[in-house]
Parts: structure tokens; sequence; C-alpha cells
């Protein structure tokens, strides 16, 4: 079966440092195991500008800033 030099790496690595996957997961934990209850709500849906957005970063050459 084929494995990749990363994969190689990868294993190889946290086979040599085990503390790393307690860090990942601490890391994980912070941000995505959470339950419905302790997840913050999705901010409101807001309408997109027409422009995508880009319509205050081109003026003029003769417009004031």
């Amino acid at each position: 079966m084929y494995e990749s030099d990363l994969t190689r790496f990868m294993r190889r690595y946290l086979e040599d440092h085990p503390e790393e996957l307690e860090s990942q997961r601490r890391g994980r934990a912070v941000w995505w195991d959470k339950d419905a209850l302790t997840r913050s709500p999705p901010s409101p849906a807001q309408r997109a500008p027409h422009a995508g957005g880009a319509e205050y970063t081109f003026r003029a050459p003769d417009e004031k800033r």
C-alpha cells in the first residue's frame, strides 16, 4: 500500500513525540469539541454588497478622499 512521504513523516513524528497528540486534543477541544449548549449561535446573515465588497476600494482620479 502506498504511503506518502508526508504521512510517513507524521507517523514517525507522532511516535517520537506522543505529547503532541494530547496537545492536538486540547486544541481541538477549544474550537470544535463542544455540545450544542456551549456553542455560540451563528452570527445573523447579512446581505452581500452588490459589487462584492470592492465598491469602496477604487476611486476616480478626480475624487477627493
